[in-house]
């Protein structure tokens, strides 16, 4: 739990961080590269690996969250490196980008908030 706990309180507060500043400029996906996006893939398939590989819990309880994201994120980096234009395709849609981006500041505050107030 005390590994969960960890990574919660690393991943939370980047997705809240990741989510709010992609609503605030997302004005900035509009020129964005192939190669630009086949880079953040790359990212966030590192990431996700690492997540992957320390944090494969599966249990009916929030740790569940950290393997979950990790999961989303290995496979949607996977896509930004195999299919960067359509990656860019789907970044340029507003409504999706938006519900996205929702999501994952939810998943955010919950994983901030196991992290750092409540009690074990």
């Amino acid at each position: 739990m005390n590994k969960s706990k960890q990574l919660a309180g690393l991943i939370g507060p980047i997705l809240i961080v990741l989510s709010i500043s992609e609503m605030v400029t997302s004005q900035i996906w509009l020129n964005v590269s192939a190669t630009q996006t086949y880079l953040s893939g790359a990212l966030w398939f590192v990431a996700s690996l690492s997540i992957i590989l320390k944090h494969n819990i599966w249990a009916f309880s929030w740790p569940v969250f950290v393997t979950i994201i990790g999961w989303f994120a290995f496979f949607g980096g996977l896509g930004r490196m195999f299919f960067p234009n359509a990656a860019l395709k789907g970044s340029q849609d507003g409504v999706v980008v938006l519900a996205f981006q929702i999501i994952l500041l939810t998943i955010g505050i919950i994983l901030t908030f196991v992290a750092y107030f409540r009690k074990s």
